[in-house]
């Protein structure tokens, strides 16, 4: 997969693109990562890419020239391509969309500053937007960054195993359960004994247990989701799923599966 990442700040990815997951997959040619310094592209003495909004407000917005030059620079073939400007005003990335960025050829992001791009940047290219969360950030480089790092790990040849990302927290459905290692006891703080057992059914047990209460806690939201696909589990994880809710260990209120 190619990336081309516009930008006015290139040397926040030179650590992003050397190391992890993300270095090891440019190293092993899955994946590579071009950026793209927006100021190159200005004609101004002074590489400025930025002016004041038409109609006044606060603020500075990335004016359209420099940014029409980059891409008529980058746009080259007729590859599978899906042009990205990173906003807060944009959909929630999530699984579906990532799997989606990850069967692309190329990926193109524009990270915006300031207050934002030219709208006629957006519509000209139509850019889809994306947004990690509902908070506002300085600029799209750490947004880029979250979306091509996600991605990325949906490529084949990257994660260990192919379904690495499926069994994740978030991805199976639920959040991780805890981790422990190195010594059983450290401070007084002793690892569970069924880690240690050696007994794979009450371990499997214990970590969907662990991970069904850290859900309910932190992310009911997808606590929900989980439970009311609960028609589709086999008969033995109904009956255990059954019995953490007798237990009080989970609440499920609607009705017991």
């Amino acid at each position: 997969m190619k990336i081309d990442v516009l930008t006015l700040f290139p040397d926040m990815f030179t650590a992003f693109r050397n190391e992890s997951i993300v270095g090891r997959a440019i190293r092993s040619d899955i994946v590579d990562i071009n950026i793209v310094n927006i100021r190159d592209y200005s004609l101004d003495k002074h590489k400025k890419t930025d002016d004041y909004t038409f109609g006044g407000g606060p603020g500075m917005v990335l004016f359209p020239e420099p940014v029409f030059r980059a891409i008529d620079d980058l746009k080259t073939g007729d590859c599978n391509t899906k042009m990205i400007y990173m906003s807060p005003r944009g959909k929630i990335l999530d699984k579906a969309k990532i799997e989606e960025l990850a069967g692309m050829d190329r990926l193109m992001f524009l990270c915006g500053h300031y207050e934002g791009v030219d709208q006629r940047v957006i519509e000209y290219w139509d850019m889809e937007e994306i947004s990690i969360g509902d908070y506002v950030l300085t600029g799209g480089e750490l947004p880029a960054m979250v979306t091509i790092d996600a991605v990325v790990r949906f490529l084949p040849g990257v994660l260990g195993s192919e379904q690495s990302h499926d069994e994740e927290s978030v991805y199976s459905g639920l959040l991780e359960y805890p981790h422990y290692s190195g010594t059983r006891n450290f401070r007084g703080m002793d690892v569970p004994e069924v880690l240690v057992s050696g007994h794979h059914e009450n371990i499997r047990k214990w970590r969907l247990r662990e991970a069904l209460v850290l859900t309910m806690k932190n992310r009911p939201d997808l606590f929900e989701k989980y439970m009311n696909k609960a028609g589709n589990f086999s008969k033995s994880e109904k009956k255990y799923l059954n019995k953490l809710i007798d237990e009080g260990y989970i609440i499920w209120e609607k009705f017991k599966i």
